[in-house]
């Protein structure tokens, strides 16, 4: 999504955002279900102009490799500290290139957020990419404490619900304590008794978009 009145000779910033397993698929529809509605509004589009972007990750794949153990109310995820890149995620950095050559992006205010497998591959993608993103916003998502260091040059806003059956809240918990001692600039918001659908919580915070969009590299 282009802003509004769009000048193609002009800067602006780029916000990335990733959806979650739900939405997977190649119809380029189902991945704006959750959030795109919130950057579409005409006041937030004539408040923060910038380009959007809704990338679709294919079905039966993902946005980081993570492993899964057990099943049911029993399942653990497997967050791995350094792994090969899904082909998902390569074909992501290579949208993100392509974006940078074909459009005038404000360098220092590029941004990422993701909603549950996108939530981890917020992580993912700034782990791997460690001075790209001024701000990164993971919703219910989760990744390897030990990467910590490589996301100490982004501000963050995590968000999760406490009663998350799906991606349970102490992935989200784990990542924040480990940031924390990295002395990262991280906001956390825990929503008591809301489960996996914490990005309706995250998309109604007032001051979402504004802590967004002021972030600068």
């Amino acid at each position: 999504m282009l802003p509004k009145n769009f000048d193609p000779t002009k800067k602006y910033p780029l916000l990335l955002f990733l959806h979650g397993s739900g939405e997977r698929g190649n119809d380029n529809t189902s991945q704006l279900m959750h959030g795109a509605s919130l950057f579409a509004q005409d006041e937030n589009r004539n408040a923060h102009p910038a380009i959007v972007v809704f990338p679709q990750c294919r079905a039966n794949s993902s946005w980081a490799r993570i492993g899964v153990e057990g099943g049911g109310a029993d399942r653990e995820f497997v967050f791995y500290e350094k792994s090969k890149p899904t082909q998902d995620m390569l074909l992501l950095e290579g949208l993100l290139k392509y974006l940078k050559k074909n459009y005038k992006l404000k360098r220092d205010q590029l941004y990422v957020g993701g909603l549950s497998m996108g939530g981890m591959g917020t992580f993912e993608l700034v782990r791997r990419n460690p001075r790209m993103f001024a701000a990164a916003f993971p919703i219910c998502g989760g990744a390897n404490p030990k990467i910590g260091k490589r996301l100490r040059k982004s501000s963050w806003w995590v968000f999760h619900g406490t009663d998350d059956k799906s991606v349970p809240e102490r992935y989200s918990a784990q990542m924040v304590e480990a940031m924390e001692k990295e002395g990262i600039n991280i906001k956390y918001s825990v929503y008591p008794g809301v489960g996996h659908n914490s990005w309706d919580n995250a998309f109604a915070e007032p001051e979402l978009l504004t802590w967004i969009f002021s972030k600068s590299r």
